[in-house]
């Protein structure tokens, strides 16, 4: 698959198999995304690969945090409030993705019910957490996006499926005390990893893309 195929043809799967990924497919997935750039080679990514008994603990775990009430505390503030253009593109989303799958994203109701097959990592047999220390300023966040990218285009490029989860970190705290990561860290990103299950329905749906001249100026 050439890099420009891999690009348009990423897609966040939500419905994965059950069948675990070799240890050294996903070793080959970090090894390429480590060449990722990153402001004076800082580099300022680190992974956490969870599989097996542990996942599966974390899911139970996050889930009984939901259903307490107990409030979101994560590392990254969610934001409150959109621009103009970005709040009129999660509205289009919301109606498309409603008319394509019957679930309406504006509802309490689903939206429980999608923070619960979040923290279910979708069914996948692996999820990636990614932190970075907590001093480094924000500029660093934009590495890890790099860094993120290059992990879910690697992973498409060797069979795999991905979706970068922002509700996974939503207990941060909760999350670093369970997977021994020092509090000093600031947990950035969670991904669910696995083979994509294509046959299920709630992987037909993709997003669209804004017109080219919406995003750019051309100045001369």
């Amino acid at each position: 698959m050439d890099a420009i195929e891999c690009i348009k043809t990423r897609m966040s799967i939500r419905k994965f198999k059950s069948e675990p990924v070799p240890e050294e497919v996903l070793l080959e997935v970090i090894n390429v995304a480590k060449w990722s750039p990153s402001y004076k080679n800082t580099q300022p990514w680190e992974a956490i690969i969870l599989s097996g008994e542990k996942k599966e603990a974390l899911s139970k775990m996050l889930i009984e945090l939901l259903e307490s009430g107990t409030e979101p505390r994560p590392d990254l503030e969610a934001p409150t409030s959109w621009p103009a253009p970005e709040g009129a593109r999660i509205d289009h989303l919301f109606k498309t993705r409603a008319a394509a799958t019957g679930v309406d994203l504006s509802d309490p109701v689903n939206v429980k019910k999608g923070k619960k097959a979040n923290f279910r990592f979708y069914g996948a047999p692996h999820a990636i957490y990614l932190f970075q220390d907590a001093s480094l300023t924000l500029w660093s966040l934009f590495d890890m996006g790099l860094f993120a990218q290059s992990i879910m285009l690697a992973a498409h490029a060797n069979g795999l499926g991905t979706v970068p989860q922002a509700f996974v970190t939503d207990y941060a705290q909760d999350v670093k005390e369970f997977l021994s990561i020092p509090d000093t860290k600031r947990l950035v990103l969670g991904l669910s990893i696995g083979y994509p299950d294509m046959e299920s329905p709630v992987n037909t749906f993709r997003t669209d893309r804004a017109q080219t001249d919406e995003i750019v100026k051309w100045i001369a």
